[in-house]
């Protein structure tokens, strides 16, 4: 039987849920979802377009509005109406709000890049080679470094992606031609030079030779 992880157990405990792990190859507990889903890609999906998450929830709330007010022929009722028996039957809420998102520390690379769910989000170059926190939720991906803020991105849902921020590219750009432009002159090396007549009389010559 599969374990729930720590970030998941500690989720369940606050919020005072059960949660339930479908048996690998049992479609009657995982078509319960399955339906629901395959509701939405019929009925809600076709013709849309999404900006963001965000805009994909505003949508889908103002549809379920909608939906809910609809006769089911499964149920035999709108769901509107078991809204409130099924609220009444819910247990309240944590007043504790638990850890959601994702929190990871790790050492700038020389790209300035960090990756998170299969995207690279652009950091200030100055971070290289430090100690930085990324901190991400479903709507935002920061990086602190020292207690700074180095990165603030839009969290994208999409995968495969590089999202650079135009003033990490200029910096990055401006940090390398600095480092080109310091020219460090060749270090001056005094070599010894004898005088002429120091030869002149190892070989015992006196006077100039025609």
């Amino acid at each position: 039987m599969p374990e729930l992880s720590t970030a998941c157990q500690a989720f369940r405990g606050t919020v005072a849920a059960k949660v339930v792990i479908c048996k690998p190859g049992d479609p009657e507990a995982k078509g319960l979802v399955e339906r629901f889903h395959d509701y939405l890609e019929r009925a809600f999906l076709p013709g849309r377009v999404f900006t963001s998450p965000t805009d994909f929830n505003a949508q889908l709330g103002e549809w379920l509005v909608i939906a809910n007010h609809r006769q089911h022929r499964v149920l035999g009722c709108r769901p509107a109406d078991r809204i409130e028996a099924d609220k009444a039957a819910m247990l309240p809420l944590s007043p504790v709000e638990p850890t959601t998102g994702w929190r990871t520390h790790a050492r700038l690379p020389r790209d300035h890049y960090v990756r998170l769910d299969a995207n690279d989000y652009s950091v200030h170059p100055a971070a290289v080679g430090r100690h930085i926190e990324v901190v991400a939720d479903l709507a935002r991906v920061r990086v602190w470094c020292a207690g700074r803020l180095v990165a603030d991105h839009d969290r994208i849902w999409a995968k495969h992606q590089t999202i650079s921020d135009p003033a990490h590219l200029a910096a990055a750009k401006a940090m390398r031609r600095n480092r080109f432009d310091v020219v460090t002159l060749p270090t001056q090396v005094e070599v010894q030079q004898r005088p002429l007549t120091d030869y002149d009389a190892l070989i015992d010559i006196d006077g100039p030779v025609a």
